[in-house]
Formats: C-alpha cells, structure tokens, sequence
C-alpha cells in the first residue's frame, strides 16, 4: 500500500464503492478505499436470508451498538455492516427510493442541488430494473433491481385487502404515483438469480482490477489528519500495525451515521465542549456533529394465520430442504428479501401523502418479536414505520480511544407526531387485518395482542415492541446554514479537503429505506467532486 493518494474514501459501504467506483474512472488519479471488516466473500451474505445469521451481535460482519431508545424504552442493539459492500452486504435488500416531495423539501431546506430533479435522475442512472425503463425507473445501470414473484395467496389476499381500503394495487412500490399518493404490491429488491446484489457487486466488483484503486480490508480509521485546517491524511491500524496515509487532493467520509460523526469527533470536529473534556484538540467547532439523529421506529404485528407462512422453512427437514433448494437451484424461501410485498399507506384518508410505510413478510418471530428465532407454528408479520419522524437523537463520543464505542441515544418518540402516528399505524393495521380477503387466513393477533386496545396501551406497545429500521441517518446533516455540518457539496463547514457521503448527511429521513438513497447520494457527490454526470463505467 503506497503513503499516499490522491482520494481516500474511508468505508467500502454503499456510497463508498459508488465513489471507488466513479473516481477511479479517471486513470490519473489514483484513489484508497478503506474498509474495517472483511471482505464480503462469507455464503451467508450472498444468500438472501443469510440475514438471520449475519444480523447477531458480535458477527464479524456488522458493527454492534449498544443503544438507548428512549423514556420507558429498554436498550437495543443496532447493527450495521462491516464489510465490503458495508450494510447493502448484510441488510434486508429492500429497494426503495423514498418521495419526490422528500429531496424537495431538502432543496427548500437550504440543500442546493438535491430536488427531486437531481435525485431522480441519480436512481434512473443506478438502476438496471426487471420492470424496464420509464420516466423515472432505470435500466441498464449497475444495480440489479427484481420484483418479488407474484402469485402468492398470502401476500394477494394482503394486497386485496389493502385494496379494500382504498390502497391501490402496484407494479412498482417505488413509482412516483405510488409513494406519492400510496400502493403496495410485491417488494422491489437488490437481489438478482436469487442472490444478494449489493453495492458491491453493483460498483466495485466490475471495476476492482483498475491499477488507481487500491482496496484495503481490515483496517481502522483512528483519526483524520489536519494540517493547519486541511484534512491531509489519516491515521490507521491493521494487523500490520499502525500508518499514517496522505491524501493529495480529498479525504471522503463513507462510514455511515455511527461511525462517520464519531471520527469526525475524533478527529476534532465537533461540539468543541465535548471534544476538550476529551483531551482532543478543536480543529473546528461543529455543535452538530452527532446531532439530528434519525430512525424510523419499526413495530411488528404478529398474526397466526392457517397457510401460506414459511416458519416451516426454518426449521428442522424444512430448513435442510430450503437450504438444498438455494445451493442446488438458487430458488425458495432463502432468496426472500425481508419482506415479500409491501409499500406506502396513509394511515386516515385526509392525509396529503402516505404517511407510513408497510412490509409483509410470510414469517414470524418466537416470542415478543424482537428475537431472530422463528416461530415453529405459522405466522405472518406485518411490520412498519412511520416515514417522516421528527423525534430527534444524539450520538456522542465517550473516549478519546478510538476502540470506545460511541453514546447512543436514539430518543424514539419523542416527538407528539411520531407518538400519533404510530398508534394511528397500529389501527390501521388492525383494520387491514380484519377485511374479508384475509379472513380465511389470519386466525390471532399474536404482537402486540388483542388485549391493547387503548391509546395509552398502544403506545406503551410501540415503547415495548418499536426498533429500529435499521436507516440510521442525519447526524451529520447538510444544510445552507451555517449551523450545517456540510455545505450543499457536502464539505465540511470549516475546514478543507473533507466531505461526508453517506446517510449521515440526510438534513431529515427520507420516506423508506436508506439505501438506495445512500447510492444515489454518492452519485451525487461524484458529480460534485468530479464535475462529470452520473453514469458507471463497468471496467
């Protein structure tokens, strides 16, 4: 490895390997992408449903955090990849763009350059879709993006009671009809011939033998180096030791929204208090860094149904037998994303706009839902979220110690609105529940129970059962003020040759899952730091 580079991107996840992708396409610069964990060679990423075994705290594939939830909720645990193709290599594949109205409304917060008019384009140029091409939906790009094959009685009589509600039936969960005004329909996903189809597969694979780019695995950022008040190298620790590497022209932060505010806090930039009770000398004053803190607060309905669950599936002859016909015919069960169908709802009918996002999955949890044992009798989860939270959370670093994890404080519903919403979401999905087209299927509640029928005892429900998506973000928002962590170029406000690319930068959640989202915002910051449109070169 040489000392120095003109790029370092700091994290192999899904916006790094679309920069290590999109940089080195110019054969005179040379660029370093450095990843933490190893390399995504492991089976169970590539099997879809490997998920059950790489999502477990201490896996050498994800980051494990302890996190406090909030006021009368227990701790959790959250997980984020650690491996090349970061968390598009050990998430649930779910693929999901969020709203138009969503990347508007960050145009009209101050973040230049990201309407939906820069947005969309970014998905279109992404995406190489089985639906084909449209206005806004993409083929013949990088990501290999399937539909859930339809037929299933389950997941049809959910659709039609959906529709029963006044929730169209869709192709394309994503179409901007849908999330703009509700559909579900079976689950778009980043899988392809039955297989996980990550970020990595999608943009580093293709292009890993160029001679400027260097790939590292196992290797720790312990600190961003300044000189004067330009980001000019880093510190990192391997099993070869310890190194300082240069970086000529810029340093990219691609470590998701733990670890990217935590070096920044490292490395000194960030609540300047913090940082000196710390020993850590300021390098810039940013009270924001670690701030804004977001997540879409996932509950669980649980329901024993008489067919069409796949709890058999996992377990036993019936587990032997799903896993025979994935390594024989990459077909069954274990090439499900985590869920089957799903899309966008509103939960009362006077809503402008979907206000939740619903999954169903033809599987169901062991206990109080928060365990990743199977149930052994049949059951069917009906899980969502909330899409637009505004209770927000703070991540702080503890030590000085780069091997010290962060302070995590999620802060979940602590905003009146996210409160409302998701006892409102509850209801809904009750009503969902009871409609004709699934009364010959669902025979129980099981999550949280017919017993919680109060607003009061709902909430005490969300408190219980509510986790996390998964979609972390905004903790180190962009903005056009000068509070902003990142300018609308996503530069460090402050100081020079250092820009934060991951969801970390989101100025609020998007309207669903993050990961599409944090592709297409590396795409978009390739644009700024190249000058050049979207569009990957594959080799």
């Amino acid at each position: 490895m040489s000392k120095s580079y003109d790029y370092i991107i700091i994290g192999a996840g899904s916006s790094g390997c679309v920069l290590a992708n999109r940089l080195s396409a110019d054969p005179s610069v040379s660029v370093l992408l450095i990843e933490s964990g190893p390399d995504d060679t492991s089976a169970l990423i590539a099997m879809p449903r490997g998920i059950g075994k790489l999502l477990t705290p201490g896996n050498p594939h994800v980051w494990t955090y302890k996190v406090s939830r909030g006021v009368g909720m227990s701790d959790e645990n959250w997980l984020k990849g650690k491996t090349i193709g970061g968390s598009s290599s050990v998430n649930g594949m779910v693929y999901v763009r969020g709203a138009p109205a969503d990347y508007d409304n960050w145009e009209a917060q101050g973040c230049t350059g990201w309407g939906w008019a820069d947005m969309g384009r970014q998905f279109v140029a992404l995406e190489d879709h089985q639906l084909g091409k449209s206005e806004w939906r993409g083929t013949g790009g990088p990501l290999k993006v399937t539909v859930h094959p339809s037929g299933d009685a389950l997941c049809d009589a959910v659709i039609s009671a959906a529709g029963a509600m006044g929730v169209k039936r869709t192709d394309d969960t994503n179409h901007v009809d849908s999330v703009s005004h509700g559909g579900v329909g079976y689950q778009p996903q980043t899988t392809y011939k039955g297989q996980r189809f990550s970020a990595a597969k999608a943009f580093l694979d293709p292009v890993r033998g160029r001679t400027n780019l260097t790939v590292v695995t196992g290797t720790q950022v312990q600190r961003i180096e300044f000189t004067e008040r330009r980001a000019t190298a880093v510190q990192v620790t391997s099993s070869s030791g310890d190194e300082r590497i240069e970086a000529r022209r810029e340093i990219l932060l691609c470590a998701g929204a733990v670890e990217s505010p935590k070096l920044l806090q490292l490395s000194g930039v960030g609540p300047a208090a913090l940082l000196q009770q710390h020993g850590i000398a300021v390098v810039q004053d940013a009270p924001d860094v670690g701030r804004n803190l977001r997540e879409h607060v996932y509950m669980a309905m649980q329901y024993r149904v008489t067919s069409g669950s796949f709890n058999h599936c996992f377990h036993g002859v019936g587990l032997l037998g799903a896993v025979a016909n994935y390594f024989l015919r990459k077909k069954g069960p274990m090439t499900h994303a985590a869920h089957e169908a799903g899309g966008f709802i509103k939960t009362s009918p006077e809503l402008d706009r979907p206000d939740a996002q619903i999954g169903v999955s033809l599987y169901s949890m062991d206990g109080d839902g928060n365990t990743v044992a199977i149930d052994k009798q049949p059951g069917l989860t009906l899980g969502g979220y909330f899409l637009r939270p505004q209770s927000q959370g703070e991540l702080r670093i503890q030590s000085a110690d780069p091997s010290v994890p962060p302070q995590i404080h999620g802060n979940y519903l602590s905003a009146d609105i996210d409160r409302t919403s998701g006892i409102a979401l509850v209801r809904w999905f009750r009503r969902l529940a009871a409609q004709p087209a699934l009364k010959p299927f669902i025979v129980n509640e099981l999550t949280p129970g017919p017993q919680v029928q109060t607003d009061e005892e709902i909430l005490a429900a969300l408190r219980r059962f509510g986790q996390t998506a998964y979609h972390v973000s905004g903790t180190c928002r962009m903005g056009g003020d000068a509070g902003s962590v990142l300018d609308p170029q996503l530069r460090v406000r402050g100081v020079e040759g250092l820009r934060v690319v991951d969801t970390s930068v989101m100025p609020c959640l998007v309207s669903g899952n993050t990961n599409a989202p944090a592709m297409a915002i590396a795409l978009r910051a390739a644009e700024f730091i190249t000058g050049k449109p979207s569009g990957v070169a594959a080799q």
